[in-house]
This record gives C-alpha cells, sequence and structure tokens, in this order.
C-alpha cells in the first residue's frame, strides 16, 4: 500500500520519523561502488542492468528454455490497452473482467444484504470486508488442482471513512475526527482484517457461495494466537492479555502468500497508524518506537479503545507488525500470528521449498531505506503430512539481506549474540531481536532498500523478484543506476537469484529486471516497449504457472506525475530477446489502487483486487478536477454505478473470451 495515499497523506511526514536513521549503506552506494559514479549519473549501464548476461545463467534458469520466451517469440500475445485514467476499469480485448465480490456483500449465514445508509459492526463483521488487497486461491476439495472451485483468501488493508460513510464530507484526519463515533470506529474495526470465501465457476462465469461452510471473517476483534519465539515475552504482555500470547485482531493486512501445506499468509504492514497518543521521550520503548512511527494517529480508534492509545497500554503496538498464518480449510483454527519471521511492515510473505524440504520465506519492510529478509525453517516440509508442516514457520532463522558491489547477496542472521545483537546493544534475548528487527537489521549493516513491497518466488525458475515501489525522499546526491533521478517516484524491480538453486543459502545473486517510468525520466524497459507498456510504482506481482510475470502498480496520489495513468497490471518477459519488455493489460477506476494478482491453477482466471475506488489523487482528473470525493459525491461509483450507493472495492474475475490460457 502506498503511504502517501487517501488519508495517509497526512502521515507523510510521521513515515520519516520510522525511516532509518542508520548510516547503513544504500543500495545507491553499492551501485556506485560497483560500476563507478562517472556511469551511474551518465546512465550509461542500461544495457548492462536490464540485459539477461549480467550474471551466470543458474540451473534453475535453464528450466525456462521451453518457454516461448527463450525460442525468441513473444510471452505475450495480447493486444495491449492505452494509458489513460476514467471512472471504470478496462481490460485487453478478447478478456472479461466481471467483478466477483464487492465491500458489502454477505458472506456469512444470516447476513443481511450490504446497505450503505444502515452500517453497524455486528452487520459488517458478516459481510465482505473494506479495500480488499492480498488474493489467494486454495483449491476444492483441499489437495486437488481444481481451477473451478475454491476458496478465496482475502486481506482487508484499511478503510477510508470519508467516501464508506455519509455525512462526514472528507476525510476526518484534517478535521481531527469530528466527525467520528465510536459506532464508526468499530464499524471500521469490523471491516479491516480478512475473508474466506467459497467460489466456483459455472459456465464459464465466476461466483461466490454466501451460505458455504468455509467462509470466514477476521477482523480487528477475532482472537489470534501469538507463536515462536516471542510468544509469551514481556514486550507483547498487556493488562488485556497478561500471557502475551493472544492478541485481538490484525490489522492493516496488505499482501500475503500461500503455503505449500495450504494455509494462507497474511502480512500486517502499516501498523503504526492505529496508534494514538505520544510516548514520553524517557519510555523504556521511546527509541523502539520512533524507529517503527509509533504512534502516527492516523485513526483515532485509541480516543475509543485503550488498547490503541499507546500512553495507556503502549505494548499493545509490539502485538501488531506480524505475519499471521491462517489455515483457510477449517473456518474454526485459530490463526497464529508468526514471530519467528520478525516484526516490521509486512507487504507480502512468499515460499519457496528447496530440493531437500528445507522452507525459506521472503519477505520485505515496506519503508523508505529499510530492509529486504528472508526466514529459513528448521524442519523440512513433509509432503505427505499436512499436520507436520502447520507449525513449521515457528522455528528457524531470520536473515536480513547486505546487497554487495560485486552483484551478490549477503544474508545476515538476525539472532540474539551474533554480532552486535547482545544485551550490551539493547538485545537481551531472541524475542527482543525480533520484536525489534528494525533495530537488529540497522545493527548488523543492511542495505537500506527504497520500499521493498512485494517479493514473489517464480516457481517455475526459482528466481526472487523484489518490487521497490519508490522513494521520494531519496536525495540529489544519491542519483545511482538503479534510480537515476533525485526525489525517486517510479521505483523498480529487483531479481534475486539464488546460488544453484539453494534459497537457504548464505549468499545469492542479483540484478536488476526494469526500472520503472517513463524512458524520458530515466525509465528502463526492453526497447520495445510501447508508450502504454511502461509503468510507474509496482507493487505487487504474480509469477504464472507458465513462469511469466505480471506487475500491478501503486502510484498513490502521485499518479499524475508519475506515469499519468491510472494503475493497472502490466504484463513483462522476464527472460530470452525479450527481457523487460512490459504490455499494459487492465487499469483501474480512478483513484483506485492495483492489488493482489492470482491465478488459477490452470491460468485460465487471473483474479485482481480493486482497492479504494475514488479517493487517490481524484482532485487531479479532469472529470473531478479540484473536487473532494465523499460518500454522497465520489469521482466514481464503481462498480455499481447507482445513485446512494459508494465506491466499493471488489475483487475482479479476469477470463479470456471463450477460454484459453490468459496471456496467450
Amino acid at each position: 500500500m502506498d503511504t502517501r495515499g487517501s488519508k495517509f497523506l497526512a502521515a507523510d511526514a510521521l513515515e520519516d520519523i520510522g525511516s532509518n536513521p542508520t548510516g547503513n549503506p544504500t543500495l545507491a552506494d553499492v551501485l556506485e561502488e560497483r560500476f563507478g559514479r562517472r556511469d551511474v549519473m551518465r546512465g550509461l549501464l542500461a544495457g548492462a542492468l536490464a540485459g539477461p548476461a549480467l550474471l551466470s545463467v543458474r540451473p534453475a534458469e535453464a528450466a525456462e528454455k521451453g518457454m516461448a520466451a527463450a525460442e525468441g517469440k513473444p510471452a505475450f500475445t495480447f493486444t495491449e490497452i492505452a494509458h489513460g485514467v476514467d471512472a471504470t476499469h478496462h481490460v485487453a480485448p478478447g478478456y472479461d473482467a466481471r467483478v466477483l465480490i464487492r465491500w458489502g456483500d454477505p458472506i456469512l449465514p444470516g447476513a443481511p444484504a450490504f446497505d450503505p445508509m444502515k452500517q453497524t459492526a455486528a452487520t459488517q463483521a458478516q459481510q465482505f470486508g473494506y479495500n480488499n488487497d492480498f488474493v489467494g486461491f486454495a483449491p476444492l476439495p483441499r489437495g486437488s488442482k481444481s481451477a473451478d472451485r475454491g476458496l478465496l483468501c482475502v486481506n482487508h488493508e484499511y478503510t477510508d471513512e470519508e467516501v464508506m460513510f455519509p455525512g462526514l464530507g472528507g476525510e476526518q484526519g484534517k478535521a481531527n475526527f469530528a466527525k467520528m463515533t465510536r459506532e464508526l470506529v468499530d464499524i471500521e474495526m469490523a471491516a479491516h482484517g480478512g475473508s474466506v470465501v467459497e467460489i466456483r465457476k459455472v459456465k464459464g462465469v465466476w461466483t461466490y457461495d454466501a451460505k458455504s461452510p468455509f467462509n470466514r471473517r477476521i477482523t480487528a476483534e477475532t482472537e489470534i494466537a501469538v507463536s515462536g519465539p516471542a510468544a509469551g515475552h514481556a514486550l507483547l504482555k498487556t493488562a488485556g492479555d497478561p500471557t502475551g500470547r493472544r492478541v485481538r485482531g490484525m490489522l492493516n493486512n496488505c499482501s500475503g502468500g500461500v503455503t505449500p501445506w495450504g494455509t494462507w499468509l497474511s502480512c500486517e504492514e502499516n501498523v503504526n497508524s492505529y496508534f494514538w497518543g505520544k510516548l514520553a521521550d524517557d519510555h523504556p520503548q521511546a527509541k523502539a518506537f520512533k524507529r517503527y512511527g509509533i504512534p502516527a494517529n492516523v485513526f483515532n480508534w485509541g480516543q475509543h479503545h485503550d488498547r490503541f492509545d499507546v500512553n495507556k497500554e503502549p505494548n499493545e503496538a509490539n502485538r501488531f507488525g506480524w505475519v499471521v498464518e491462517i489455515d483457510p480449510y477449517d473456518p474454526n483454527a485459530t490463526p497464529k500470528k508468526r514471530t519467528a519471521l520478525g516484526r516490521f511492515k509486512h507487504e507480502a510473505c512468499t515460499l519457496a521449498v528447496g530440493k531437500d524440504g528445507t522452507v525459506v520465506a521472503y519477505t520485505g519492510d515496506d519503508e523508505r531505506f529499510d530492509y529486504v529478509y528472508k526466514f529459513v525453517a528448521k524442519k523440512k516440509f513433509n509432503a505427505k503430512n499436512r499436520a507436520a508442516n502447520m507449525d513449521l514457520l515457528d522455528e528457524g532463522t531470520l536473515y536480513v539481506a547486505k546487497f554487495g558491489a560485486n552483484g551478490t547477496v549477503d544474508w545476515l542472521p538476525l539472532v540474539h549474540g551474533h554480532g552486535p545483537l547482545t544485551a550490551e546493544n539493547g538485545f537481551p534475548d531472541q524475542a527482543t531481536v525480533l520484536v525489534h528487527a528494525r533495530l537488529a537489521g540497522d545493527a548488523l549493516g543492511a542495505t537500506k532498500m527504497d520500499r521493498p513491497e512485494d517479493i514473489e518466488v517464480n516457481q517455475k525458475t526459482g528466481r526472487v523478484y523484489v518490487v521497490l515501489t519508490n522513494n521520494d525522499k531519496r536525495k540529489p546526491e544519491q542519483i545511482d543506476a538503479v534510480n537515476p533521478r533525485a526525489a525517486n517516484e517510479w521505483g523498480q524491480i529487483v531479481e534475486i537469484l539464488p546460488i544453484d538453486g539453494d534459497h537457504a543459502a548464505m549468499k545469492s545473486e542479483w540484478r536488476m529486471l526494469v526500472r520503472g517510468g517513463s524512458p524520458a525520466v530515466g525509465g528502463q524497459f526492453h526497447a520495445e516497449t510501447t508508450d502504454n507498456g511502461w509503468f510507474a510504482c509496482p507493487d505487487n506481482l504474480a509469477a504464472d504457472n507458465h513462469g511469466r510475470l505480471w506487475v500491478a502498480t501503486d502510484q498513490g496520489t502521485a499518479w499524475a506525475k508519475a506515469s499519468g495513468t491510472a494503475d493497472g497490471i502490466w504484463a513483462i518477459e522476464t527472460d530470452g530477446p525479450r527481457r523487460g519488455l512490459s504490455k499494459m493489460f487492465f487499469r483501474v477506476p480512478v483513484g483506485a489502487e492495483m492489488c493482489g494478482p492470482c491465478f488459477t491453477p490452470d491460468d485460465r482466471t487471473l483474479f485482481v483486487a480493486v482497492q479504494h475506488p475514488a479517493t487517490d489523487g481524484v482532485d487531479l482528473w479532469e472529470g473531478f478536477k479540484g473536487k473532494v470525493s465523499t460518500f454522497e459525491d465520489p469521482a466514481t461509483r464503481w462498480p455499481d454505478f447507482k445513485d446512494g450507493t459508494p465506491p466499493r472495492p471488489s475483487v475482479v474475475a479476469i477470463t479470456k473470451t471463450g477460454g484459453g490460457v490468459i496471456g496467450s
């Protein structure tokens, strides 16, 4: 999620409080050392960075030799759509894009139909939540490869009250939440979290089953267990939970992942936004809170719920910012916050399984100048015994990345007693290392990155793609080969190659795939990329089952400056003579963000999440110039387009007209 967008504009300065104050080398420093400042400044490295020959070919790459790209043929044959912005969505010719499920649609037994004028917390807890982000598909029956029936696992990241509730007249943060009530806050809390919904394809059209026994809502009040090394630690104990092992709810769940054993990983991102008040400078946790940007006062929940007031319950903040594992096949199973994976602004968590069964989870910290991590599990994956894998993410080692000038990545262990991670330096035990993972990464000298968002493991090739969305705090003296411009609004995608296919190894290799933005501002794509094919601010990724890469963007309120087009989905080639060739496939309505691309096992359906339509930068659109979007007068009423109905975040199912593989 782009923290510049919607209500988060007001918290932009507060985000800097949580940014990295260390002198650790940035990727800019690494690139300058690797290639030399003169070449970096002159932009002479375009071919080297985008080309396929920067690093040696690894065995995993050979898996693509049968693909069309390796034969010199285009991997994608669809006709791309044009850049633009308007009130509705658009998809490539020959494809159908149908709304599958919307905010407020009933998904639990007895849930009422959506009535935007009669919202309550109780009804919202039975309906599909707000701002759908990550989308995962779990086939039904479990263990099958079904592509026509399954469970949709969806994160609900946050709420935009100005277009969600009648009578507010604009963003409440700007008015000190004058019109926000306890009742409205409770509805917001019920709209957060996640949904599990059974879906099926009938005569080529996807629909959801509102009466399925698998359906489930997780909210900001759902009981969630704390597991792993930090469970029960003093930093997680509160008046409401003196055990430090039970948390109410999950917050700001952005992207995520699906495990090989069929569970859903839901990642808590900008959790600092929910905490209210001001922690005293001499408080024992003042340093850590400043590093995490807590409190940000973006929501006013702390006015009505003491647990979100840092002066009344400071440890509550330590109970958020984790990866949550959920079993979609068991609606009664308690979700678990996996503390072994560390606490920070998780955008996503995706897994790779080695030949010996070693499980590796990649995750990033979505903040300017923060880090890329991976977790290596202690126990092996057991393909024949699902139960043996259910707590696999509780034991293992978390590592943080240091990118080298020689094209390597060193993975540094966040282990108590290792190097500076000692009691003398503020890390008395392993739980503290994990609760304060950012501080541990600082101490180890990890590389400061440009907002690491989604990290996707391409299961076909073994490569790992890291999305660096942007960094508008980059100064002129930091111009480099990755971002050869100050105030970077465009982003880039880095490719990590595990040496000899070993994701658990302590070294990897890295290279650049593309740099975002127009070629006029230093964007770098394949030379055949059209004026509609380049994109800015990559955010989420999906690798289809053919190994091809799909990119979702999030430009926030800066879309008019970054690209001039609404966000959307682009298909990008990663191999062969067309490496770096990008084509626009789908476009969202004005003010929306593109999230959650997810394929069915047969690649014949692409699910995408359209988040917060009618909010981000709508005043810059000619159709709504200079106006503020509200419930009564939104920039678009997508997808219903009915008077009196507000814009509704929705999941869209994209299929090929008449059937067939998406993109081919």
